[in-house]
């Protein structure tokens, strides 16, 4: 941190996919960290995901879930216009069965 301003000087580079339950069985790692240049949209992010874990389950999986960026639910949302800032953690839930 700087003593003058009491704000830390590093800047955030890295975005962080998580995966729950099936999403995460479909990876085969419980989450990723993405270097980023700056922001991404969603769409980018899931690109991202899609390129680090090529092959149709983890399509298939990504395709079907509900998607928090940050604390907020944005999987009614155009991907395209989501913006995921770096330091921020896109969580990737897929349906839960049970009652």
């Amino acid at each position: 941190m700087s003593p003058e301003t009491g704000h830390s000087s590093e800047v955030e580079t890295t975005i962080t996919a998580r995966y729950w339950a099936g999403a995460r069985s479909a990876a085969g790692v419980e989450q990723d960290v993405f270097e980023v240049p700056g922001p991404l949209t969603l769409a980018e992010v899931r690109a991202l995901v899609l390129a680090a874990h090529p092959g149709p389950d983890v399509a298939r999986t990504i395709g079907v879930c509900s998607v928090l960026v940050g604390d907020r639910p944005v999987s009614t949302q155009d991907a395209g216009a989501v913006v995921v800032e770096p330091g921020t953690t896109v969580e990737f839930l897929p349906p839960f069965a049970g009652g």
